[in-house]
């Protein structure tokens, strides 16, 4: 399973991919900003997407609806990592097409739960 991991801290997304090499998600792909992810998706596919909210150039829920946007996107499993934690962010996270939401800091254990949870529901 390939992840891409969109943030535009490299020390954020070095921890998520860290992270996730732990959890066993070996093959990842990164990128700093929503519009970079969106090239990268042109010539490498993703099964999952771990995505930040704050981002230049395009936010993660503009990201996200650009995603859904593409049929070949449009049901891949998308998490938020971010430290907008209020409900109205919540909610339009989830309306732009995230599939599950987790608040930083997070440990690697929380990281670890809401995939196995988001994967499940695939």
């Amino acid at each position: 399973m390939r992840v891409l991991v969109v943030d535009d801290s490299s020390t954020m997304r070095r921890i998520i991919v860290n992270a996730l090499k732990r959890l066993g998600y070996e093959d990842t792909l990164e990128a700093c900003d929503g519009r970079e992810a969106l090239k990268c998706l042109e010539t490498s596919r993703a099964d999952l997407i771990v995505t930040d909210w704050n981002m230049p150039e395009m936010t993660g829920p503009q990201f996200v609806e650009a995603l859904r946007a593409l049929p070949s996107y449009a049901h891949v499993p998308v998490l938020m990592v971010t430290t907008q934690a209020a409900q109205e962010d919540v909610i339009i996270a989830l309306r732009a097409g995230v599939n599950d939401y987790l608040i930083k800091p997070f440990t690697p254990d929380a990281l670890k739960d809401r995939l196995q949870s988001l994967l499940a529901k695939v």
